[in-house]
């Protein structure tokens, strides 16, 4: 394994992993940050099955104007929307080996403000 950026975020990640897992009363919610957008999505890991997901790609977040933080916190918002009309209150939050800062940090935030527990 070659000791750049990439593989040292792999190693962080499933060592994150080896502590975190969803069930399906409290679902993993995962991040992937791109560099230009942000995906976040709650995953069943007992059942191997994504329960829902938001990315910025989405047509009424990409259409707003703004820096991708205030993106990723639409983001976090629209995905705890989805996860209160399942039922879902809490969720176990997994950074997939990104520092808690910056857009993966609006993300909870966003997902927080939207009613989920964390």
């Amino acid at each position: 394994m070659s000791n750049n950026k990439s593989s040292a975020r792999q190693k962080i990640r499933y060592r994150i992993r080896k502590k975190v897992s969803g069930t399906p009363s409290k679902p993993r919610l995962s991040v992937f940050r791109s560099n230009t957008d942000i995906y976040a999505q709650l995953i069943d890991d007992s059942n191997g099955v994504t329960i829902a997901a938001a990315s910025s790609k989405q047509k009424d977040i990409s259409a707003q104007k703004g820096p991708k933080i205030e993106k990723s916190k639409m983001v976090g918002e629209s995905l705890a929307k989805k996860a209160t009309e399942l039922g879902i209150k809490s969720v176990v939050f997994d950074r997939s080996g990104y520092i808690y800062h910056g857009r993966v940090k609006a993300v909870a935030e966003g997902a927080r403000e939207g009613g989920l527990d964390f």
